[in-house]
């Protein structure tokens, strides 16, 4: 399907001279000779690309306006704004309302198809990207039934007619983007950007520049992190990597709600909910004189702790139930018979934490979906480990077969009922069901081996 490009100009003979040129390279072409006419093809349907020219037939409306009005219809458009006789003020003013690029007259040919060439192909990356985000964006939940994920949705709940800021800290891979994700999703700025700024990716000198932007002689404009999530949501990834000289100018943002681009001489307001995520402890940070201790009780107004999912073992089933569910559904393949009773399953660590788990249940599904239960109980034990794991018996096995039988007894109760507790996440009644024995002498057994409360 050919892109279709809206050309908005009062002079007949620009109109005529951009469409023959566009018309020659398979555009569809839409064109307007005044501000009505404009409004009209804008609000019938929107173009892929908009070329519109500064000074049209109303004194109080000119093509600035139709630019906010295409922008606050989709803010994927490109438009390319053009004029024979505007300011450096209006070709700034135009690029910070969110002009893809400022043409002046007269151009060439091959300009105007070079900037379309460019803004069409930002229009389908970005498209692309945002497609690729929203489906991420409402495929995946929040999936647990442990004490720690309940009071997580819960906090996530209130926190749906709140502005507080939110600090959520755990570990690697345990859901801090999603948490943050459905906390924008859940307020009443959902309609508005969600950007994430990643700290912990950024080089030292570039820290200021990706957060506040920054201005050039020539008049353009590197839009920052800030600026770019106004009236919507910023979540600032690994906060606690920002240097310490930069964490002051953060501070004064989020008391003035206001800052100047690098370079940049005037103020720019805004208007922000933020978020942090860190897998760091930035108390400690604080008390090393790392963090800065008035930044840190700014972003901590509402905490929100994850666990390692070793600690939350009672989800893995759920959430394996869950990704297999959908990761058949996105490759289209058939849900793959993964047993939740396999002690892998709950005997490693996951130090990925629910990223590790979802991986491993997409390889699955990719590799092995019509695969046996034992076949997939083996590549799940490979995976996990792939060493360690037949070590791990073999030692096992030594050790018990270099001891009296009583001592070798005693060795794999003691790895079994690990093991079991483990799986049934410490809780004594569920393990005494599963392996058949009373409460009370599974107490007893425990005592004798040694065994401590499992969480």
């Amino acid at each position: 399907m050919h892109k279709e490009i809206l050309i908005i100009d009062d002079n007949p003979d620009i109109r005529s001279l951009v469409s023959k040129i566009l018309a020659e390279q398979n555009f569809s072409i839409r064109t307007a000779a005044n501000y009505d006419q404009a409004l009209f093809e804008i609000n019938k349907k929107l173009p892929d690309l908009a070329i519109i020219d500064i000074k049209l037939d109303k004194t109080d409306k000119d093509g600035i306006d139709l630019l906010k009005i295409i922008s606050e219809k989709d803010k994927l458009i490109p438009v390319i704004m053009i004029s024979g006789h505007a300011t450096v003020q209006i070709a700034v003013e135009a690029t910070r309302l969110g002009a893809y690029e400022f043409i002046e007259k007269p151009f060439n040919k091959e300009k105007i198809l070079n900037y379309v060439a460019r803004a069409i192909e930002a229009f389908e990356l970005k498209r692309e990207k945002n497609i690729i985000e929203n489906k991420l964006f409402h495929s995946f939940e929040l999936i647990g039934k442990s004490p720690s994920m309940i009071k997580v949705k819960k906090i996530i709940d209130k926190l749906s007619s709140s502005e507080s800021r939110v600090l959520i800290s755990g570990p690697t891979g345990s859901g801090k983007e999603l948490v943050a994700r459905k906390i924008h999703k859940n307020s009443t700025r959902s309609k508005e950007p969600f950007i994430i700024i990643n700290a912990a990716l950024l080089k030292e000198s570039t820290y200021e520049k990706e957060l506040f932007g920054e201005e050039f002689e020539d008049g353009n404009i590197s839009f920052g992190a800030l600026e770019r999530a106004n009236k919507g949501t910023l979540l600032i990834d690994e906060v606690s990597e920002i240097p310490f000289e930069t964490q002051a100018n953060v501070l004064r943002v989020l008391i003035d709600q206001k800052f100047k681009r690098l370079n940049g001489s005037r103020d720019i307001h805004v208007n922000i909910r933020l978020i942090s995520s860190t897998s760091k402890n930035i108390k400690n940070l604080v008390d090393e004189k790392k963090f800065r201790e008035d930044l840190y009780h700014r972003l901590n107004v509402m905490p929100i702790e994850l666990f390692p999912l070793s600690s939350r073992t009672e989800d893995i089933p759920l959430l394996i139930n869950y990704f297999r569910e959908k990761l058949s559904e996105i490759n289209g393949v058939q849900e793959p018979k993964i047993d939740f009773n396999n002690d892998n399953l709950y005997t490693y660590n996951w130090p990925g934490n629910v990223r590790e788990l979802r991986n491993l249940v997409e390889r699955i599904t990719i590799l092995s979906a019509d695969e046996t239960k034992s076949n997939i109980n083996k590549l799940i034990e490979d995976i996990l480990n792939p060493t360690s794991s037949t070590l791990s018996s073999k030692n096992l096995l030594e050790k018990s077969f270099l001891s009296p039988l009583k001592e070798a007894r005693k060795h794999f109760e003691r790895e079994y009922l690990t093991t079991q507790l483990k799986k049934n996440h410490g809780n004594i009644s569920k393990t005494a069901d599963f392996i058949g024995m009373e409460r009370s002498a599974l107490h007893r057994k425990l005592k004798e081996l040694g065994i401590k409360g499992i969480n």
